[in-house]
């Protein structure tokens, strides 16, 4: 039973909970969630709608599992009722989506509340006195100055005045976003709303508080119409980030006026966009389900759950936790297996006081619950990934190999048939082929590695490569092919395996570039069992360059867009292609960028790359401390991170 705000008393049984939120204030972590339960007609009729209001279980912050579970073996950890709605005999009220930000000892909590009208003659239920409510809570301290476990909520209120003129002049209601409230580092409270607009369609927009909660104004700008359930976040002191999904796509938004104009944030988490293309539905798997900003070991993050469904005509699910700096991204889990058929499940996400949480509806029976965990594996394994990057990144930058934009390295690191990523966030998988020192080599026919960029089942998503990238390899042919054979390039998930870019080697010995599947032979030359360093840039998404050792061997100004040619690049391949008659090539040390190495004078960085490369890290003086990194991160990891 969910006892009364204040707690006393027998309580009332709820059927259900759902769309949970997760907050921390004055040492008080709690769980709040809508409470559902049919609607009983004063006549003790069982009517078709079901009640809701909001409830909270409230936690001490500092309880471990064995506390948790004490607390839940002596009943005492209970539910408590937070916006108790009102009902009469002909009507039922409705409280839903709850979502929360903490600021200090105090939580504020928006709460979307109205009125479901019975109509007897047709047994109809008719909405009506739709509003968003506000109410402020307090972590309470017991006698001797500890946190008592405890809320005391104030008063609800609606959260902006109704004659306030920006609501009019924009929308003609709001409710509350998918995402949880952001306490921004200039102390602003923020939360994302949706609203109806004046053309009856829904946009996506914030809501904020410059004086500490005491009064709220509306954004005056919105979202593309069609696009909902806004999740925000900060990212860059003052800067709001936003993501919004249609039927046909979801998208990235950032502003910097708090929601006065807002942009496509296409260099902004580009493992969440998802686009309609040629009457191909988007990615579904790319869904984000919450959205929240931490620092970790230092460094900036943001998370988010993807669930990712089984390929084929399996019936499962799975929730992964994906992270990224907004450079590089990696996942971790499952964090949980649910059949899919269930349906959609919410999920909110808390780190705070150096722990993760994830609260998550679950399916028990014929009715709905919320479950709480404590990530701590977890994050234990983004903790050794931070690591394994900053110790990476401080090696390449002692060799002066560049690191800003750097988002994958495979060389040393293997295991089967895969090629492991060395910032463990994208791994390569390699077909028939040898280990050497530093990479592969690739002999006969169907030799090769795949390296992807968006893949379902891999979980893969890096949408960069279909603006900017820069790939770079170490290579050396060892004999001359009777037909043009593929070195290195980008492919297109069009079921053609058609290359967008990419470079091959022939049986005159000269280089040949490929752009759009078109290949073309340059007056350059390459001998047998000499190294070189290969490099492919793609530059605004249109503009394709191939260079060897510095010097440009072939360009395209003219490439498609993914929007024109309606396919993304989905993967990059390595030493081969599926389907070539054979290779006799080595690949080493491959480095993938998110950027131009440099935007002005593209060649310059190329031959000082390359020279330090061969000076460093080819005779292996530099690729012993990273060896030695490596094994000890093998050694500890005994799975393959992918995003």
């Amino acid at each position: 039973p969910v006892l009364p705000k204040e707690g006393g008393g027998e309580g009332t049984r709820r059927n259900s909970f759902v769309s949970p939120s997760l907050f921390s204030a004055g040492g008080v972590m709690a769980v709040i969630a809508e409470g559902l339960m049919p609607h009983v007609s004063s006549g003790g009729k069982k009517l078709q709608a079901l009640q809701s209001d909001i409830v909270a279980v409230y936690l001490n912050s500092s309880w471990g599992l064995a506390s948790l579970v004490a607390e839940v073996d002596n009943g005492t950890l209970r539910a408590h009722t937070v916006f108790r709605t009102a009902k009469g005999g002909d009507f039922v009220g409705i409280a839903s989506s709850p979502k929360t930000v903490s600021q200090g000892n105090k939580v504020f909590l928006i709460v979307e509340s109205h009125k479901l009208k019975h109509d007897a003659s047709d047994n109809s239920w008719t909405p009506g006195d739709l509003d968003v409510q506000l109410v402020v809570g307090e972590a309470t301290q017991s006698p001797d100055g500890k946190p008592s476990g405890m809320i005391k909520w104030g008063d609800p209120k609606p959260l902006l005045k109704k004659e306030a003129p920006q609501t009019e002049d924009k929308v003609n209601y709001i409710f509350p976003g998918a995402g949880s409230g952001v306490l921004m580092e200039n102390g602003m409270l923020v939360f994302p709303v949706e609203g109806v607009d004046k053309a009856d369609e829904s946009v996506s927009m914030i809501v904020y508080s410059r004086d500490n909660g005491s009064s709220w104004v509306l954004s005056e700008g919105v979202s593309p119409a069609g696009f909902i359930g806004p999740l925000v976040t900060e990212w860059g002191s003052g800067q709001v980030l936003m993501i919004a999904h249609s039927e046909h796509s979801q998208r990235v938004y950032e502003s910097r006026d708090m929601g006065k104009t807002w942009t496509e944030a296409r260099g902004k988490l580009s493992g969440v966009w998802g686009e309609l293309r040629s009457g191909v539905s988007w990615d579904v798997n790319l869904h984000v389900d919450a959205l929240i900003s931490a620092t970790i070991e230092g460094r900036k993050l943001m998370l988010y759950p993807q669930t990712v469904y089984a390929l084929g005509e399996g019936t499962e699910k799975a929730l992964y936790l994906c992270v990224t700096d907004n450079n590089r991204s990696f996942s971790v889990g499952p964090l949980a297996v649910e059949n899919a058929e269930k349906g959609k499940f919410d999920n909110t996400l808390l780190y705070s006081d150096g722990n993760l949480y994830i609260a998550q509806e679950k399916r028990m029976a014929t009715h709905k619950g919320i479950s709480l965990a404590r990530l701590t594996e977890e994050l234990n394994t983004i903790k050794f990934v931070l690591s394994t990057w900053a110790q990476l990144d401080a090696l390449f930058s002692k060799s002066s190999v560049p690191t800003a934009g750097l988002v994958g390295f495979l060389s040393s690191a293997t295991s089967d048939d895969t090629w492991i990523d060395e910032y463990r966030c994208v791994n390569a998988t390699v077909t028939k082929a040898a280990k050497v020192a530093y990479g592969f080599k690739f002999t006969g026919s169907g030799s090769g590695a795949t390296w992807p960029m968006k893949s379902r089942g891999d979980k893969n998503h890096y949408g960069f490569v279909n603006q900017n990238f820069t790939i770079v390899a170490m290579v050396i042919i060892h004999l001359v092919p009777n037909v043009s054979t593929s070195l290195l390039g980008a492919g297109l998930g069009d079921g053609e395996r058609t290359k967008f870019i990419g470079l091959s080697y022939g049986k005159e010995k000269k280089w040949e570039t490929v752009f759009q599947g078109t290949k073309t032979a340059s007056n350059s030359t390459w001998e047998p069992e000499r190294e070189y360093l290969v490099a492919l840039v793609l530059q605004g998404g249109n503009k394709g360059s191939v260079y060897v050792d510095g010097v440009l061997v072939g360009s395209s100004a003219t490439l498609t867009t993914p929007d024109t040619r309606g396919r993304e690049i989905t993967h990059f391949y390595i030493g081969g292609d599926e389907g070539e008659s054979g290779s006799h090539v080595t690949v080493k040390n491959v480095l993938l960028y998110n950027q131009l190495l440099d935007v002005g004078e593209i060649k310059t960085p190329f031959k000082s790359i390359a020279a330090k490369l061969k000076a460093e890290y080819g005779d292996g003086s530099m690729h012993e401390g990273v060896s030695r990194v490596l094994v000890v991160l093998l050694g500890l990891c005994a799975f393959a991170f992918l995003c």
